[in-house]
C-alpha cells in the first residue's frame, strides 16, 4: 500500500482548531509555525488585555510580518514567503469551511 504525500493535520492557533491538508515533508514547518504564532498571540493577550480575539490575531500577524520584513532586508526570503503564503491560504480555506 502506497503512503500519500498529502495528509491532514489539525493546528490550534489562537485557541481555534484548523484542519488542513499538507505535504508530509512539510509537517515540521507547520508545527513550528503553530508554536511561533501561539507564542506571539499569548504575548499580546497577556500584555494588551481586554481586546477581542480578532485584534489579538491581527497584532500577531503584524508582529510576524514585521519580523519577516526585517529578515528580508538582510537576505532573500522568497522561499520562506512562498511557504508562509501557502500556510496562510490553507488557514484561510479552513476558516471558510
Amino acid at each position: 500500500m502506497e503512503i500519500s504525500d498529502d495528509f491532514k493535520i489539525t493546528l490550534k492557533l489562537g485557541g481555534q482548531n484548523f484542519s488542513i491538508t499538507i505535504k508530509r515533508d512539510e509537517e515540521e514547518f507547520y508545527r513550528d509555525a503553530e508554536k511561533h504564532i501561539n507564542q506571539r498571540y499569548s504575548y499580546y493577550v497577556n500584555h494588551f488585555q481586554g481586546q477581542n480575539q480578532t485584534t489579538y490575531l491581527l497584532m500577531t500577524i503584524l508582529d510576524i510580518a514585521v519580523s519577516l520584513q526585517k529578515v528580508e532586508k538582510k537576505g532573500s526570503l522568497k522561499p520562506v514567503m512562498t511557504t508562509l503564503n501557502g500556510l496562510i491560504n490553507e488557514i484561510g480555506a479552513a476558516i471558510r469551511g
